[in-house]
């Protein structure tokens, strides 16, 4: 049993930038997988960006360049620092921890306005 907790989200301007935050608890294993989904009105769930537990990434291309995934696996902790935001970025974004199975966050909303 995998709990995820979100914080970071918000309103922000088109070129703004947020970090967001995601702390994983309870019967954690020392591999796997963290990362960040997000869903869009009116779209799929799409993946974001993932990172492994010995650091290895993958990106979205939407977002490959703006967007930097990282994690402290002491804390078991998983980041995304965005940058460049523009409108369609806005969306629920949704922490994910995966081993044999995949745990979610409740989702943090991101809304990119001016």
């Amino acid at each position: 049993q995998v709990q995820l907790v979100e914080s970071g989200g918000g309103l922000v301007q088109p070129g703004g930038s947020l970090r967001l935050s995601c702390a994983a608890s309870g019967s954690i294993f020392s591999i796997n997988v963290m990362g960040w989904y997000r869903q869009a009105p009116g779209k799929q769930r799409e993946l974001v960006a993932r990172i492994t537990s010995d650091g290895r990434t993958n990106y979205a291309d939407s977002v490959k360049g703006r967007f930097t995934i990282s994690r402290d696996n002491a804390k078991n902790t998983v980041y995304l620092q965005m940058n460049s935001l523009n409108s369609e970025d806005t969306a629920v974004y949704y922490c994910s921890y995966s081993t044999y199975r995949a745990y979610w966050g409740q989702g943090t909303q991101v809304t990119v306005s001016s």
